[in-house]
């Protein structure tokens, strides 16, 4: 089979119509990869995407090498369902495809915190596979009265995470029953905390267990206070690292009323040797990275070309060493990133198109 010798892959995000008719490689937020990937003579091009002319867009990535995908979860109103099989079929017909779909099953669903919990970086985690599940069980991880985290199992921008909390009667050992009132705060922008009970709280996740979706149930880190650590990783290296104050779900200051909670800090981004996260780069390069892999059973070139692990301060050692805790992987859509990911992004992809010609030629 005959075909241009120049490496071709396709970028895909977002987007209507009009933006695909216009869309340039210098007119999106990904200019900075198109620049680099032009610097190595890849040929990189846009491929706005919606279901609407998810036709359109299959014929175009069927002239490519290899795609890249940055389409979230949840879009709009909208899942991934068609956008996952047209997926399939491009790396069915030899074209590599990051993240693959049945890799971000794997590694970008809430559910991985609960089947890594004992890798190193878990903590205290709960799997709920039906709203039943959940009334039945999350009464008594509330007695304590310490404040539990609720996750979706595929959600993006805070959509589906709730922390909730029985403190009124609690601490004493007793569960909540479902008239009981509990506190809970929506992840979501915007959101601020409520005081409803527990039944309520309840109704409220009752969508997420819709089409075989489920919750997952983390005890709440106390050092959320001290910042997220996101480390960036192309396949199985970290390219760089991103720490910001997440505060959605950050405890009211002291004197202020519940419903108020600091607005998010920026994300600041730094390059894979920053000193500071060298004993967490470590740790994921050497150790959960490689064990991650075996227990999911991912080889390596089935990593996603960007990933990250978000990472929260758990409690301090008794030598004061700090340790981790996982609270996400993100695969379906991971940007903005920092500067220091673009060359390897593009290293990556150029090893992965000349992979995938070889095997094309092999079956022609």
């Amino acid at each position: 089979m005959a075909y241009d010798t120049r490496a071709r892959i396709a970028i895909v995000y977002p987007g209507d119509y009009a933006a695909r008719a216009s869309a340039t490689p210098e007119d999106n937020r990904f200019a900075d990869l198109f620049r680099a990937f032009a610097v190595e003579r890849i040929h990189a091009e846009p491929a706005v995407y919606r279901d609407d002319f998810c036709a359109e867009v299959r014929d175009q990535l069927l002239q490519v090498d290899g795609v890249l995908v940055w389409v979230n979860p949840i879009q709009d109103g909208r899942d991934r369902s068609v956008l996952d099989a047209m997926l399939r079929e491009l790396a069915a017909a030899g074209i590599f495809v990051s993240a693959h779909p049945d890799i971000i099953l794997k590694l970008g669903t809430k559910e991985v915190l609960y089947r890594t919990r004992d890798l190193g970086w878990g903590c205290d985690t709960h799997l709920y596979k039906t709203i039943e599940q959940m009334r039945q069980e999350l009464p008594a991880h509330l007695a304590n009265g310490k404040a539990r985290v609720l996750k979706q199992y595929r959600g993006n921008g805070g959509i589906g995470v709730w922390k909730v909390q029985f403190s009124a009667e609690g601490g004493n050992g007793v569960p909540p029953r479902p008239e009981s009132i509990v506190r809970a705060r929506h992840a979501k922008r915007g959101c601020s905390e409520e005081h409803i009970t527990l039944n309520e709280f309840f109704a409220r996740c009752e969508e997420y267990f819709l089409a075989d979706g489920r919750m997952i149930d983390q005890e709440y880190q106390e050092r959320l206070t001290d910042g997220m650590i996101r480390c960036y990783l192309v396949h199985d290296k970290v390219a760089g690292f991103g720490h910001q104050a997440v505060n959605a779900l950050f405890p009211a200051p002291s004197g202020a009323p519940p419903t108020d909670a600091p607005q998010p800090g920026p994300r600041l981004y730094h390059p894979p040797d920053k000193p500071e996260f060298q004993a967490l780069k470590h740790k994921l390069e050497q150790e959960w990275v490689p064990a991650l892999q075996q227990l999911l059973e991912v080889d390596r070139e089935s990593l996603p070309m960007l990933w990250d692990c978000d990472f929260l301060l758990g409690p301090h050692k008794e030598n004061r060493e700090d340790t981790y805790v996982l609270c996400e992987i993100n695969v379906s859509s991971v940007a903005p990133y920092p500067e220091s990911a673009v060359p390897y992004i593009v290293d990556a992809t150029a090893a992965r198109i000349q992979a995938a010609r070889q095997n094309r030629e092999l079956n022609f």
